[in-house]
């Protein structure tokens, strides 16, 4: 009501002399009326005009004054009645009136400064409440912001509280993968030197020797020596140290190539099945790491379809980036629960009986994506199959496959090569072979020892281990270049860490024991046509 509006007072009446009497001297406190005659018009009025006050005799013609204020009561609470009368004055009268639901009760005749001190007194009760009503209202919605306030706050912590597991998650898988990495590559290097003796000298006995028998023992051999040597690189690719040989790989050819071995490896029971996308494009990979990880995938398909079934591989560009391109591994088996999900690449995990898995299977493959700058992803539901897909980096080159490695070991012409290597076997087989080729080679077995020969020998290409005992290759080299800035260098490491070789080592050529003699001369003659080199 805006100020200096009058409060409209209902004044409900059925005799006209009483109604006018009260009206005029309702006018008289300031009040505005409007009348009613009968409980209908009564309560028609309210409705219409919705007045704060009725001023209501209880003997009506129609319904009695206590029954209408019943139900004004119960259909506007928030209407103020005031019960009059003439005729009930008795205290039963009151009481009845009270308790039909009448705010106050007057007896007729009243002083009109009584009256308007009744209607006064009620105004002010009504107004109370509807401040209280306002303020209610007000601290309900008071109450909701503060609840929504609340549940944004809980959404938010329980969304820091998810992010954090899963950082701690995260933290936990990269620090025991750490810790395997750690433990595998303290003893890949001796083991790489060791192995590098036996591939070494096996390779040329079986090319030089002339007895059918002895060749064949020692291919055999040699043999056995490779799956050593690969066994060692894939111990060490789920921690992700080793140093890839990447290169633009066109994955239908690989697995084209390779369909055959995949084939035997899944066995009578399961069908195999690819689909290739015809113009998919090649990615950056180490083309016998990748081969190895696609067998992976098919055994731990083939374990996952007991009773047999269908593994399909695909390829395709990645529809949501188009610098990858997507390698799947898809099987009919028995799929994985969430939580098997979840820890599917934790190194030792398995599902399988004991003996019958290591753990090492998935951990590899998402050690060696990720080490050529990829992702793995999983998509499985418990009987609905499994599908393993490799997000491979796109190579901007295209290329043919890899070509045959060179029959004959390319020659020297008596260039001088000084040989650094601490293992005693490494260092003679090098030299013995390097020797044989045509090369006037000197060996020392360790880096003092190599500085002091470098001043008398003045060499055109200095072989060096990386690791070694006191001091690391790199070092050696740089003490080397302050006498020769133009020093050529060929690193040969079985040493684990790719990350502090590629630091210390930078673009300078690089072999990764074991290799075998052809492959040293193949890198020897690289190294010295290109002159100085790359520096460390």
């Amino acid at each position: 009501m805006s100020a200096g509006e009058k409060i409209v007072i209902l004044n409900v009446d059925d005799l006209e002399s009483q109604r006018y009497v009260k009206t005029r001297d309702l006018h008289a406190a300031g009040f505005a009326v409007i009348e009613a005659q009968t409980g209908a018009e009564a309560l028609r009025l309210i409705e219409q005009h919705r007045p704060p006050l009725v001023l209501l005799d209880v003997q009506l013609p129609d319904i009695s004054g206590f029954e209408v204020c019943a139900f004004i009561k119960t259909k506007w609470p928030e209407v103020m009645v005031l019960q009059t009368s003439a005729t009930f004055t008795a205290s039963e009268d009151r009481v009845s009136g009270l308790n039909a639901g009448a705010d106050s009760y007057l007896v007729q005749p009243a002083e009109p400064v009584e009256l308007a001190a009744a209607i006064n007194a009620l105004l002010r009760v009504r107004r109370s409440e509807d401040a209280l009503r306002a303020l209610n209202a007000t601290l309900d919605k008071q109450v909701q912001a503060r609840t929504e306030e609340l549940e944004q706050a809980n959404r938010k912590l329980r969304e820091e509280v998810v992010q954090r597991q899963k950082a701690e998650s995260q933290l936990l898988q990269s620090q025991k993968m750490e810790a395997v990495g750690q433990l595998t590559g303290g003893l890949a290097h001796d083991f790489n030197n060791l192995l590098t003796a036996v591939v070494g000298n096996l390779d040329l006995i079986r090319a030089r020797a002339t007895e059918p028998r002895i060749a064949r023992l020692a291919e055999n051999a040699f043999k056995a020596a490779e799956r050593g040597s690969k066994l060692t690189a894939q111990l060490l690719a789920f921690s992700r140290t080793q140093k890839l040989a990447t290169e633009s790989v066109d994955l239908n050819r690989l697995i084209m190539d390779g369909y055959e071995l995949l084939k035997q490896s899944l066995g009578a029971n399961i069908a195999m099945q690819t689909d290739l996308h015809p113009s998919a494009p090649c990615v950056v990979a180490d083309y016998n790491q990748l081969e190895v990880s696609l067998l992976n995938l098919a055994i731990n398909a083939r374990d996952a379809m007991p009773e047999g079934g269908t593994l399909t591989i695909t390829t395709a560009c990645d529809d949501t980036d188009d610098r990858k391109v997507v390698l799947s591994v898809t099987d009919t088996g028995t799929g994985m629960s969430p939580e098997v999900i979840a820890r599917a690449f934790d190194p030792f995990f398995t599902t399988k009986p004991p003996g019958k898995g290591t753990g090492l299977g998935l951990s590899q493959v998402y050690g060696l994506v990720r080490q050529m700058g990829g992702d793995v992803a999983i998509k499985s539901e418990i009987g609905k199959g499994t599908s393993i897909q490799l997000l491979l980096r796109r190579s901007n080159v295209s290329t043919e496959t890899a070509t045959e490695a060179q029959g004959a070991a390319e020659r020297g012409h008596a260039e001088r090569i000084l040989i650094v290597d601490d293992d005693h076997d490494v260092r003679g087989l090098m030299t013995d072979f390097l020797s044989d080729i045509g090369y006037v080679v000197h060996e020392a077995d360790h880096g003092a020892a190599a500085l002091a020969l470098q001043k008398t020998v003045n060499p055109q290409l200095m072989i060096i281990d990386f690791s070694m005992p006191g001091t690391n290759g790199a070092e050696v080299v740089k003490a080397a270049r302050a006498v020769q800035p133009s020093l050529p260098v060929l690193f040969v490491s079985g040493y684990a860490d790719s990350a502090a070789l590629e630091a210390a080592m930078g673009t300078a050529p690089f072999l990764r024991k074991p290799f075998r003699p052809a492959e040293l001369a193949s890198a020897v003659r690289t190294t010295l046509d290109a002159g100085g080199g790359s520096k460390p």
